[in-house]
């Protein structure tokens, strides 16, 4: 499987790609490859309950659809939507994809 990166801009995917490029050739050190790859990926945020809810009802889909492309369990969205928990890792990852350019993203 290819892991795809998240970039804010084009232009930031093309820096990226260089400063990729020279950390291979060890011209950049990995404290300023991780300083690159703060600045350029796209930013995960925190969701409140009613933003999850927000955002699935922009997408018109039902809980179980939004769960199934997250690939987690309906009962997750659930918990989110009520405030019982909060998403994490992978999923908070997906959500942020999902607000910044639609269920089509991760689809």
């Amino acid at each position: 499987m290819v892991k795809t990166k998240s970039y804010r801009n084009d232009a930031t995917a093309s820096i990226h790609e260089i400063a990729s490029d020279l950390h291979q050739l060890d011209l950049i050190d990995k404290a300023t490859m991780r300083r690159f790859d703060e600045s350029c990926l796209t930013p995960i945020v925190q969701f409140t309950s009613a933003e999850i809810r927000a955002l699935r009802e922009r997408e018109q889909v039902s809980q179980d659809v939004l769960a199934h492309y997250l690939n987690i369990s309906k009962d997750s969205v659930s918990q989110w939507e009520r405030g019982l928990k909060q998403p994490a890792g992978t999923a908070l990852k997906l959500l942020t994809l999902v607000a910044k350019n639609g269920l089509s993203a991760i689809a």
